[in-house]
């Protein structure tokens, strides 16, 4: 009786890990490249740049700065004056609903996409 528990068990696990596995890859698949990214302070708007237009961002607050770099199709913080640096060592980012946060900074930086599709970001 045992053993057909463990079995069921096993077979339940690996059902399961099979569903987290299939929609792991379509969540890759059926991602959409952004069009923009759009940058907020604190949650209050600050601007929104395309990803086809090569750029460079100073972006200031009170507590600090961001450089962010556009280039290629991504966007990534190039510079940071935050103390922990996490921002700036961040992979670039390039689809939709991505975004790279600087918390001691205040500041979001989010990929956004013009066609519909997953939005798994709310």
């Amino acid at each position: 009786m045992i053993k057909g528990k463990i079995k069921n068990d096993i077979i339940f696990i690996g059902a399961l890990l099979l569903v987290i596995a299939l929609f792991g890859a379509g969540l890759l698949l059926f991602r959409k490249e952004g069009t923009t990214v759009k940058v907020t302070i604190y949650g209050k708007f600050f601007g929104v740049y395309s990803l086809g237009e090569n750029r460079m961002v100073e972006i200031k607050t009170e507590t600090g700065y961001n450089l962010l770099v556009i280039e290629d199709g991504v966007a990534y913080v190039k510079e940071a004056n935050c103390p922990d640096g996490i921002c700036s060592s961040h992979r670039p980012i390039k689809y939709g609903g991505e975004s790279i946060l600087c918390k001691p900074n205040g500041i979001a930086i989010s990929i956004e996409s013009d066609e519909g599709g997953l939005d798994i970001v709310s």
